[in-house]
């Protein structure tokens, strides 16, 4: 099995723990993609042929322009400047390890192009890696426009590579290197993507998967107060220096909740200033471990960082602010697990009614047990390596 992923641990977690649990079943497994990145977001032991190393820094270093971008602009960016030319930096490697390991299967992340457009090429089969659900919701149903021009560029790529004609307007590409025809793993359940529609046999809802993750950062453990119930603030690590403004409505909220509440604040500290004593301000956190001490979570609703906090069955609020986030944060309000905010305009009142009612209200937590049920159920890691073995 070889893994084709971005240099971005959201996507690179989930093939951590499926590439674990084959390789437990004496399945031979690999990744490629930027060398140098996949060196830090894989284990020590992990098998790492490169593809597109001279992308793989421009692609984390973009951030510096996205970070401020929203919308169409922001989705516009995400593939003129991110999405097509990684795929065209990883094809030639992505190649040569298809040729060199010889999988039966290749794996490729929505976001790794590459991987689809060699293994068609190739004549290997492939299979999806949907790190997030937005992709499978029909995200641009209300923007016909937006999902013509995002179909160009992946026509557009399928044409370059061999793959298809070229775009047309108005028009579909021949095939789509984002969805796999034979298996799509969604790391997500229904319960929380909220399909009513029939799910295709050959789209697998696996419930998040979670493996090893690098060595987690030293934490205050007795910094903990028993006596409050404790919330975690994160923006994950790309949002963090876009969030000054809302980090002062945290800062707000949190005094008017400081007899019953103790916020961890991940954030830079110059980001941030001086915060109260009942604040614990972390630039990182071991994040999987402490969920297991908190009663609820404040995120920008990263699709992890919302699975995380749902498969320890806590509600959340949610300030989405770009690409699949406002998608994933009307999940979490649909499925009634969370209350969103707004990530530009937030203020310290309205941050605390949040927090206040879904610390308060016995529903939120019920809808997310009822999520984490679900995770559960579904299989995670296990259940994506027997699908994938089926394909072999």
């Amino acid at each position: 099995m070889l893994f084709t992923v971005p240099p971005l641990a959201g996507h690179v977690n989930p093939t951590v723990a499926v590439g674990a649990e084959l390789a437990a079943r004496g399945h031979e497994i690999a990744w490629t993609g930027p060398a140098g990145a996949l060196g830090r977001l894989l284990p020590a032991q992990a098998r790492i042929l490169p593809a597109g190393e001279e992308a793989g820094g421009a692609y984390t270093e973009l951030h510096a322009r996205w970070r401020d971008l929203r919308g169409v602009g922001a989705l516009r960016f995400l593939w003129e400047e991110a999405l097509v030319p990684l795929a065209r930096a990883m094809v030639p490697g992505v190649e040569r390890a298809v040729r060199a390991f010889g999988p039966d299967v290749v794996v490729a992340d929505q976001q790794a192009l590459a991987g689809p457009l060699v293994a068609r090429r190739l004549g290997v089969p492939w299979a999806t890696s949907a790190s997030t659900s937005a992709e499978l919701t029909r995200p641009f149903a209300d923007f016909p426009k937006v999902g013509e021009w995002v179909a160009g560029q992946i026509a557009g790529l399928c044409a370059e590579y061999g793959g298809g004609r070229g775009p047309r307007a108005g028009e579909a590409p021949q095939w789509d290197p984002r969805f796999s025809e034979r298996l799509v793993l969604v790391f997500s359940t229904p319960e929380l993507v909220g399909t009513t529609d029939d799910v295709p046999a050959h789209h697998a809802y696996v419930g998040p998967a979670f493996g090893a993750r690098p060595a987690a950062p030293a934490f205050p453990w007795q910094r903990l107060d028993p006596g409050r119930r404790r919330v975690l603030v994160s923006l994950g690590t790309l949002n963090q220096e876009s969030g000054a403004r809302f980090y002062q409505a945290v800062l707000g909220a949190a005094e008017r909740l400081a007899e019953e509440v103790q916020l961890v604040l991940v954030a830079p500290a110059a980001a941030v200033g001086e915060v109260p004593d009942h604040v614990l301000l972390r630039e990182s956190v071991p994040q999987l471990e402490l969920l297991a001490h908190l009663d609820a979570v404040v995120c920008h609703a990263g699709h992890n960082t919302v699975c995380e906090t749902l498969a320890h069955g806590l509600p959340l609020v949610v300030a989405p602010i770009r690409d699949d986030q406002p998608i994933v944060a009307r999940q979490v309000v649909e499925a009634g697990a969370g209350i969103r905010v707004r990530f530009g305009r937030t203020r310290a009142e309205e941050l605390r009614d949040a927090l206040t009612s879904v610390l308060d209200d016995p529903g939120h937590r019920r809808a997310a047990r009822r999520i984490q049920a679900s995770f559960a159920a579904a299989g995670g890691a296990a259940a994506a390596a027997d699908r994938l073995e089926k394909l072999t």
